[in-house]
């Protein structure tokens, strides 16, 4: 079959992003690759509709979003290409996450299976890698954790690979919600507990680990649900957010009282951790 690859610039918001995919999603796009703020999407050329691809783009949140090139491509199987081009994440050498398409590989102390669909976490973004870094530096043993926007579940899955217990993952997407429960199935982590929701969904469960990785503007909105949530000496860590943003984030903990304990930035993208 023909298919037409188009090559886009995304827009800064994460938030935006996913929407966006979505919506190429609903015109027939049935693959997509993304590096840094490039996003490659695939449709069958039968498919293809310009009229509504330009609808959509010109609607207002969108006008961020620049079209760099669109051709047609010799047919091929595509699924066996796109999966020799998708490659497993390696983190410090002990965290490894991998697709279903990956052989296990027990040289890794965590070997993680992750569905690559539409949900933000398969750990290629530097938001994601970040927090797996840091979170293997952390004791997570009986350490009740809540991932926030937990996407893929890929962070609610380490922590319980590394002792924490109980597990709760939080997103308001319903397709990461179901994604989240595919991949726990996955990875034999059944227990993880898995809610369609925003912070009000946290209730009043208390956390010694609070994991949020979404954007700077639904943090800064949602930390004090967050802090709310945490027991004395717990820990927050979060990313979505780039380094000019850092000071807002780190100005937001002081008026809840939280301490800033340290931060990792890798191309302007930060992940940092609090203590209560």
């Amino acid at each position: 079959m023909a298919y037409l690859e188009l090559s886009c610039a995304l827009p800064v918001d994460e938030d935006l992003s996913e929407i966006l995919i979505a919506r190429l999603y609903e015109l027939g796009f049935d693959s997509f690759s993304q590096e840094d703020t490039i996003l490659k999407a695939y449709v069958q050329e039968k498919d293809f509709d310009a009229e509504s691809l330009k609808s959509i783009l010109n609607e207002p949140e969108f006008s961020e979003v620049r079209i760099l090139s669109h051709e047609s491509l010799a047919e091929q199987n595509w699924n066996a290409l796109w999966e020799s081009n998708y490659q497993a994440v390696i983190i410090n050498n002990k965290c490894r996450i991998r697709a279903p398409f990956h052989a296990a590989d027990p040289a890794f102390e965590f070997d993680l299976l992750i569905e690559p669909k539409m949900s933000f976490g398969t750990a290629h973004h530097e938001t994601t890698s970040q927090m797996l870094e840091m979170m293997l530096t952390l004791e997570f043993r009986d350490k009740r954790t809540l991932d926030m926007g937990s996407g893929t579940a890929v962070l609610a899955i380490l922590a319980r690979k590394k002792g924490a217990y109980p597990v709760v993952a939080i997103d308001n997407d319903e397709w990461a919600f179901n994604n989240a429960l595919d991949n726990i199935r996955l990875n034999d982590t059944n227990d993880i507990k898995v809610v369609l929701g925003d912070a009000k969904a946290i209730g009043n469960q208390m956390f010694d680990i609070v994991i949020a990785n979404i954007n700077r503007n639904i943090l800064l909105q949602d930390m004090s649900h967050y802090t709310a949530a945490l027991a004395p000496n717990g820990l927050l860590m979060m990313s979505g957010f780039y380094e000019d943003d850092l000071p807002l984030i780190q100005a937001k903990a002081r008026e809840l009282d939280m301490t800033y304990v340290r931060h990792t930035s890798v191309n302007q993208w930060v992940a940092v951790l609090f203590s209560k």
